[in-house]
């Protein structure tokens, strides 16, 4: 053992020892702390899981006596490079999440910093109070993370930056000094220094700093609404009181660590109207901002048209990006009011004004779904430029620096210039224009040294064109390592001088985050890929076709910004909402996988057990695939994984149960009512369960007495119709829920199709696929496309009632028999019963069946069919359908009913769903065509049954018959 693994050995046994936090030093949580938003990548010694402030006060002591390295972790969304480090982590995230306090009178609220920002929104909605920053990674950026970084977001316009909301701080120095600390006047001041102390030391050492360097930092700060660069040293001025709560945000962990804060809180508005202006380009509508401004925006947003082509190519927002005014460049402008009817009247009286100066097409987006629409694809604008459909994928490094908005035009001309002239310029721009910040990500080559070298000289080109527009380097995402070494240009030797004494009065030793901010790593020092990237690029069984074929790339595909760790909306990431692990979000499974493929920290492959475990509670419900901003399909790197670390091994018994189900369900089908009664009587069922690897928190799922194709075969042979359509007989509708089945053969034949059921008994290889059995799942496909060829070679749609296994026909297969054109075909043919009644049968008079519903999405279905004929067809049916967005129901296939996974399958369905279906009113109805949603609901609800769009429109269809 080297001497330094010994030293991390002793450290965890006793952080471990002293803590009563969680304590990992193991690869797998070193693994998936690797990174965060960033181009850096730097391993840490380990990871320390806090249950509470104090723990992590214990914790750093440990550190200190230890001569260790510490860094605090919020989100992990940090842009620059700021949350990663060579260091101990301390992820709040998970426990010190507690608001202590909320003052609804003044407006303030105390909390501890894991605590996530839209968390604290939800909690302050009936108060009237919100926090004022409000980022676009607020589903899962924290209060500490913010007061870290200086947060902003687009809301900022009106309420300032986190430095502007921050009242109070409870602080801890490495050293172990506590204290609250706020605005401190000139005697208590004198107080401190006279008691002595290391107390003593800092309070008079920064007042030294302002008395040697005040005249520099007055004169080198840019007075701009978006400077987060440096330290807010202009907080400790006399004239700003002195205020070292404020001094000490946006210092991204290198002075101190925040155990506690107090925040001013701000009115949420009683009525907003959201216009958007269009231009001939951006940089002419930036030349508007004045215009705007003076309107008094409560925020006031740009984006490109590079951004609105890649956000419709990628499909993100586009009803949304549909609703734009007519232009090459927009701004879009909030405008608050005392009610609505103020707001409207001031968003138009704002666009009059600005139309009467400049030449631009305009509207109003009145409806509060098409503004939370419009707003979700600004924040779209990472996810949507980082991997471009055509040009190399992009990178930050220079994305976020702001100059005074009155320049903000010819500075974007200048900007462009400086793009093309390295070759950088189809970057798109975008950004909180009305403070002069602007978003890009780059196209830099970060794996050539040519092409790292021009990066290094872009970085000092770009930082002198916006000091020489008095800007700041960094509006918004904090200086980390990417602007470190830069701070010279825009502050000069001075300031930077006075950063570094700060530094040295808080951090002597310089064990708070180092190498961040101050005595900076270089810019292109630990670069996530740089010349020294070189992952191994083992054969797959997924052809990752979107990735170039590799796996490697798939598995670099994650950029860090943490959606999957909101707890808000959409489907993903349900295991993580569940458990709060990072290891159990898609970004920190990404992370491991991609940790695997540098043989560095993760060195056994495929056959490593961290990423197993990391993966067991994945529930391949694929919602990354659709909700993450840059479409990380886990779900299909847990099959390919599983597939590689079980060759040649003994898997888990339930993968022999469930992941080979349709072969037991047609051996069951000989003698159903035996096998049921075999399953569900107490012993032997439970002996069953134990021996299959199923938990016995689970009833098995009962065979139906008879399969729907042997009820098919007696059905007469009707060919008539406006159109031959195969329905599939998927095994859950076959063997466990035929009354679907029958169900959409009569509305299908209502709506004037021929159907024909294929005689053979057919699969799409689903369960072999989530188990990772890739060898099977490809036979399988395989027997089924032979099967189907001659429907594939005539165009015939293939109706296919269970959504999942739709989705293996639309997606997986394609994938997994990459150059097969039958499997294009089948994709190309599978239809949703929804999808074919409302693009097919657009003339077809739906049953009336009225009332309401509430519809739960079957994962995949959001995922890749996505839900909206459904819901079409349902409002044809004078149906008012809520379509729940309510997260993955918790079963999903086999994986609720693995032995060991009951209680967070239960977490899930518990998260959001199960309330939302327990509110409705008893006479509505649920709507679920995933067999897996319905069986959850069954096991877990009572008095609601649960029911397939085609079994309430046949339902519908024999009333209607019956009153004729």
């Amino acid at each position: 053992m080297s001497p330094s693994s010994l030293l991390y050995s002793t450290l965890a046994a006793e952080l471990d020892r002293r803590v009563a936090g969680e304590v990992r030093f193991d690869p797998g949580s070193r693994a998936a702390y690797s990174t965060d938003a960033s181009n850096y990548r730097q391993v840490p010694i380990g990871v320390v899981v806090p249950h509470t402030p104090d723990d992590a006060v214990e914790a750093i002591a440990v550190c200190r006596d230890n001569d260790i390295p510490v860094l605090s972790r919020g989100g992990g969304t940090s842009l620059a490079g700021q949350c990663c480090n060579a260091a101990v982590v301390l992820d709040w995230s998970k426990y010190c999440t507690r608001i202590r306090a909320i003052d609804v009178d003044r407006g303030t609220a105390v909390v501890e910093p894991g605590i996530k920002l839209d968390v604290l929104n939800d909690n302050l909605a009936d108060t009237g109070w919100m926090v004022g920053p409000k980022p676009s990674t607020h589903v899962s950026c924290t209060i500490g993370g913010m007061i870290g970084n200086n947060s902003c977001g687009s809301t900022a316009q009106a309420y300032g930056k986190m430095v502007d909301s921050v009242r109070a701080l409870q602080i801890l120095t490495y050293d172990g000094i506590q204290r609250w600390v706020g605005p401190t006047d000139d005697r208590d001041i004198d107080r401190i220094i006279a008691s002595g102390g290391r107390l003593a030391e800092i309070y008079g050492g920064l007042r030294s700093v302002v008395t040697e360097f005040g005249d520099d930092i007055r004169s080198r700060y840019p007075h701009i609404p978006r400077r987060v660069s440096g330290y807010n040293l202009d907080s400790l001025l006399p004239d700003n009181g002195f205020d070292l709560a404020k001094a000490l945000v946006g210092s991204e962990s290198t002075l101190v660590t925040v155990l506690c804060a107090e925040i001013d809180l701000v009115r949420r508005p009683a009525g907003s109207a959201l216009a958007i202006l269009g231009f001939d380009d951006i940089a002419t509508a930036a030349d508007a901002v004045p215009a705007v401004l003076e309107h008094e925006p409560a925020a006031l947003e740009g984006l490109d048209q590079r951004l609105v082509e890649l956000e419709h190519s990628r499909r993100l927002a586009e009803q949304a990006l549909n609703q734009l005014p007519r232009g090459g460049g927009w701004l879009m402008v909030q405008v608050d009011g005392e009610d609505q009817d103020q707001a409207d009247h001031r968003a138009k009286t704002m666009i009059e004004a600005v139309q009467a100066a400049a030449d631009c097409d305009a509207r109003i987006v009145s409806d509060p779904v098409h503004k939370k629409q419009v707003w979700a694809a600004r924040e779209a604008g990472l996810g949507a430029t980082a991997y471009p459909p055509v040009g190399p994928e992009t990178h930050e490094g220079w994305e976020d620096a702001a100059v005074p908005p009155h320049r903000l035009g010819d500075y974007l001309r200048d900007f462009h210039s400086l793009l093309d002239r390295y070759g950088y310029g189809t970057s798109s721009l975008y950004g909180h224009f009305g403070q002069g910040c602007v978003h890009t990500r780059i196209p830099f080559d970060l794996r050539t040294s040519d092409g790292i070298a021009a990066y290094r000289r872009f970085a000092h080109d770009a930082a002198h064109l916006v000091v020489d527009y008095g800007g700041s380097l960094s509006g918004e995402h904090g200086d980390g390592q990417s602007r470190g070494e830069l701070l010279p240009i825009m502050f000069g030797h001075r300031v930077v001088r006075a950063f570094e004494k700060t530094k040295a009065l808080f951090d002597p030793d310089n064990r708070m985050n180092p190498g961040k901010v101050v005595n900076p790593y270089r810019l292109d020092d630990n670069l996530r890929f740089g010349t020294g990237y070189l992952p191994i690029e083992p054969a797959t069984a997924f052809a990752y076709a979107d990735d170039g074929h590799r796996f490697s790339h798939a598995a670099a595909r994650c950029v860090g910004v943490g959606k999957c760790r909101g707890d808000e909306s959409g489907v993903m990431c349900p295991s993580y909402r569940a458990t709060g692990e990072e290891h159990h979000s898609t970004r920190g499974r990404a992370r491991l996988l991609f940790e695997m493929l540098q043989q560095d920290v993760i060195t056994d492959c495929w056959a490593s057990t961290e990423i197993r475990d990391a993966l067991d509670l994945c529930l391949a419900c694929k919602g990354c695939l659709s909700d993450c901003p840059v479409n990380v399909d886990m779900a299909t790197y847990k099959a390919e994984f599983l597939f590689h670390h079980y060759r040649r091994r003994l898997r888990p018994m339930a993968h022999y149960t469930m992941g080979w189900i349709p072969l037991w369900a047609r051996i069951a089908t000989g003698a159903p009512r035996a096998v049921n009664a075999l399953t569900h009587t107490p012993r032997l069922g439970g002996a069953i369960k134990v021996l299959g690897g199923i938990d016995s928190h689970r009833d098995l799922p009962r065979f139906a007495a008879r399969r729907f194709t042997r009820w098919w075969r007696d059905q007469p042979l009707l060919t008539e119709g406006r159109e031959s359509v195969i329905l599939f007989a998927d095994t859950f509708t076959n063997n466990f829920d035929p009354d679907i089945g029958r169900d959409a053969v009569e509305v299908l034949r209502s709506a004037g199709f021929s159907v024909t059921v294929p005689s053979n008994t057919l699969c799409c290889g689903l369960t072999w696929i989530s188990t990772g059995q890739l060898s099977v799942a490809k036979k399988v496909l395989g027997r089924t496309m032979r099967a189907l060829r001659p429907a594939l070679r005539t165009g015939t749609p293939i109706v296919v009632l269970e959504p999942s296994c739709a989705a293996v026909f639309r997606s997986d297969a394609t994938n997994l028999l990459h150059g097969n054109e039958d499997a294009h075909r089948l994709a190309a043919q599978t239809y949703t019963i929804g999808e074919l009644l409302h693009l097919r049968a657009d003339d077809w008079d739906p049953p009336r069946i009225g009332g309401n519903a509430v519809v739960q999405p079957h994962c995949h279905q959001h995922a890749v069919l996505h839900y909206a004929h459904e819901k079409a067809v349902l409002e044809d049916a004078g149906v008012d359908a809520r379509v729940l967005d309510a997260g993955c129901c918790g079963l999903a296939g086999n994986f609720g009913f693995q032995r060991g996974h009951h209680d967070v399958s239960v977490a899930c369905a518990e998260d959001k769903l199960l309330p939302a279906l327990r509110e409705a009113d008893p006479e509505t109805m649920v709507l679920a065509d995933g067999f897996s949603c319905r069986t959850q609901f069954r096991d877990l609800m009572e008095n609601r049954t649960p029911r397939h769009t085609a079994s309430v429109l046949a339902e519908a269809l024999r009333d209607r018959k019956e009153k004729q």
